[in-house]
């Protein structure tokens, strides 16, 4: 009898991880050690902010007055440099993303490290936050 083929893992990855055009800045930076972690698997790229409707390239941005958590929560902002609320690109792109990995059987989230939606260690994320809410298991590049 033949042999069933295998399943290979299911992960999510934040999309300028993977060298996507997804960037706050536009530039493509695909992160090899991520790439490596991945190369058994199958991999669902997003990006919550551009899921949020933000454009690429976009003004950097930072969660004012707390973290991801209470950014969910209404208690912190996220700014542009120039001062522009963007909390609810952020919030929508967050949820979206929480949808996305609802809609498979994931065994796992990679996300970029230092950013204002996905950072896992430091100040989490808003997406991040959202992920960890939820369950998920999230691996930081």
């Amino acid at each position: 009898m033949p042999e069933p083929p295998s399943v290979k893992p299911v992960f999510l990855a934040s999309a300028c991880l993977l060298g996507l055009c997804t960037r706050y800045d536009g530039k493509i930076k695909t992160d090899k050690a991520c790439l490596h972690f991945l190369q058994d698997c199958t991999i669902i790229p997003f990006c919550p902010e551009q899921l949020g409707g933000l454009p690429t390239p976009r003004t950097a941005a930072e969660i004012l007055h707390g973290d991801g958590y209470d950014v969910l929560q209404g208690r912190a902002f996220v700014h542009t440099q120039e001062g522009d609320d963007i909390t609810s690109a952020f919030v929508s792109g967050a949820k979206q993303v929480l949808q996305l990995a609802q809609l498979q059987a994931i065994d796992g989230i990679c996300l970029k490290a230092r950013s204002p939606s996905c950072a896992v260690s430091g100040t989490i994320g808003v997406t991040a936050a959202l992920l960890t809410e939820n369950g998920y298991k999230l691996h930081e590049f």
